[in-house]
């Protein structure tokens, strides 16, 4: 299906116009070798549990700057989206989640030795995936990501809690868990197609600016999601102690207030503290100053995108940006 050239089609339009070679991406991730039945139970309900796929997506429309997707990009695209469901794997376990999406995690159901093979195992066949393209820079790509990937997130067991507080130990945390992952869809996807260096530099940069506006998109909604919508509970990473651009923010604004800090601090009590702490923060300035951060964020990775080949994976790679800064989970 043709997809309109302009600027800002919407998600939508978008997938439709790449419903075939997403189509192709989803039965190449559907092809893990699994024997073990409840294994594989498992991964179709997290692969039919899936978002929006922006991941993949970020990876064809790269793709298409330069050529229609071969079965290398498309088997890149499922590489990066299986790596993505295998962290949150770990994430849930790690984080003691419940619920993704609205519906229980393996961590939920299954005991923690389980759930870390059950990742391990995807984190395997991603790169099992990634080795399909037969480019080894991809391959390396792909490695140093997942380096990053749990880098942050040990960084984040161990990290001292007063650091946390700071905007740049914030920025590197949201880079590893998040950005990065979009700037392995970006350069790798530039590299496969064989895009002219500087075009691949952007296009990475481009990644990584888009990835940092979903990260801290994704922490305004911990504030002012819905439950129904979110598919899990409101002000569930102040709850775990974390500290996200929201909580930082509200702190530069009123530094001194006692129930943010005694929750930070791991004495999170009762639920009706979360949900009071919750409420100050969405009443105060800091969700609408985050929201203008992810919005500069956007506006860096669109300059990124000037001087790439003209086109309508341009201008969809453009567009994602007003996706991410209006999703609602």
């Amino acid at each position: 299906m043709p997809l309109t050239v302009q600027y800002g089609p919407s998600l939508r339009r978008i997938q439709e116009w790449l419903r075939e070679d997403l189509e192709r991406v989803e039965a190449r991730m559907r092809e893990i070798p699994l024997t073990f039945e409840p294994l594989r139970t498992a991964v179709d309900h997290l692969l039919t549990a899936g978002g929006k796929r922006i991941r993949p997506l970020l990876v064809l429309l790269t793709g298409r700057l330069y050529r229609p997707a071969d079965e290398a990009m498309v088997s890149l695209a499922a590489a990066v989206e299986m790596l993505h469901t295998a962290t949150l794997i770990h994430d849930d376990l790690i984080d003691g989640s419940l619920l993704r999406r609205g519906i229980p995690t393996l961590n939920a159901l299954w005991t923690p030795a389980a759930t870390v093979l059950t990742g391990d195992y995807l984190f395997a066949y991603a790169a099992s995936l990634a080795a399909r393209t037969g480019n080894v820079r991809v391959m390396a790509i792909f490695a140093r990501t997942l380096m990053t990937i749990c880098e942050g997130e040990l960084h984040q067991q161990f990290g001292d809690r007063e650091v946390m507080r700071n905007r740049q130990d914030y920025l590197r945390r949201i880079y590893a868990k998040t950005a990065a992952m979009f700037e392995l869809a970006t350069e790798a996807a530039a590299v496969l197609a064989q895009a002219p260096e500087p075009e691949v530099e952007a296009l990475r940069q481009y990644g990584v600016d888009l990835g940092m506006a979903f990260q801290i998109m994704d922490d305004v909604l911990d504030f002012t999601g819905e439950v129904q919508t979110l598919g899990k509970p409101i002000g569930n990473d102040l709850r775990q102690g974390l500290v996200t651009l929201p909580v930082l923010l509200y702190l530069e604004e009123h530094p001194e207030d006692s129930l943010i800090l005694q929750i930070l601090q791991g004495n999170s009590g009762d639920d009706g503290m979360i949900e009071e702490a919750v409420q100050r923060i969405r009443d105060s300035e800091a969700i609408a100053r985050a929201v203008a951060e992810a919005e500069a964020f956007v506006r860096r990775s669109r300059a990124h995108l000037q001087g790439l080949p003209d086109g309508p994976a341009w201008h969809a790679l453009w567009s994602l940006g007003d996706h991410i800064l209006r999703r609602d989970r």
